[in-house]
């Protein structure tokens, strides 16, 4: 992986390598890099269903205990 740097604090780097070594990733790079690209893809579609489901489900609309 190549490209820009970009700079975290300590408490969030300890959480990023904690999360990398529990999740699975290969990387704490490639944590990020899904993180991002997950993100992008959010709003690059348009997709605004997780959003609009915790808005539901807040007011009681949708049972919290399922996984949409």
């Amino acid at each position: 992986m190549g490209g820009a740097k970009i700079e975290l604090d300590k408490a969030l780097w300890v959480r990023v390598q904690e999360h990398v070594r529990v999740a699975g990733y290969s990387s704490p790079e490639e944590f990020v890099q899904h993180v991002i690209e997950r993100e992008l893809a959010k709003t690059e579609s348009g997709d605004t269903t997780e959003a609009s489901a915790g808005k539901i489900r807040g007011i009681g609309y949708i049972d919290a205990g399922l996984d949409i």
